[in-house]
């Protein structure tokens, strides 16, 4: 897994010499936004479920300020806000609003559904979604920051036990070959 993510991650070179990256490079340098250890790839994956709940397109660019700030893995940090995307963004916000309104109290409140995509074009389609986004209020935006939340914890603690499920397995596959004669 570590040498595929390498391949496709930029070097240090690579990004001390784009001129659109070069004003940030001290920061985007550092070296904690690269490394691959369980640490930073938890802190990284928490902040990509987290950002990734950020209406419109601010999420990668909230992922990347986050990295900054708490140093974690970067690029993981921005492939994890792909996990919501036009297919999973209304099941998500639905799910946040009911969050919201049960944490609020308003359980009793009648939902109004999102808009069909149907008779309408793309952009219609967005306005139209927009709009019923801002129509759900408090409940919603209470639910996207406990649902945001919940997930990154979830997901820092899930790889963190899934990382060291992995280390103590090759540990045990490592001393097994060695028993065995095999070396390394």
């Amino acid at each position: 897994m570590r040498k595929l993510l390498k391949r496709f991650l930029p070097t240090h070179d690579a990004i001390r010499t784009n001129r659109w990256l070069q004003p940030f490079a001290g920061s985007l340098l550092h070296p904690r936004l690269w490394h691959l250890n369980r640490h930073s790839a938890a802190g990284g994956f928490a902040v990509g479920l987290f950002c990734g709940l950020i209406p419109g397109p601010f999420q990668m660019a909230g992922a990347a300020i986050a990295c900054l700030i708490f140093r974690v893995n970067l690029p993981l940090a921005l492939i994890t806000t792909l996990y919501s995307n036009p297919l999973t963004i209304v099941p998500l916000y639905l799910l946040a609003y009911e969050i919201g309104s049960w944490a609020m109290g308003r359980n009793g409140d009648a939902f109004t559904p999102p808009p069909e995509f149907g008779a309408m074009n793309f952009g219609d389609w967005v306005g139209a979604l927009m709009e019923w986004m801002a129509g759900l209020g408090e409940p919603l935006a209470l639910g996207l920051i406990l649902l945001a939340a919940t997930l990154s914890l979830v997901g820092y603690v899930g790889v963190k036990a899934a990382w060291r499920v992995w280390l103590i397995r090759s540990c045990r596959d490592r001393r097994n070959r060695r028993r065995l004669g095999g070396g390394e």
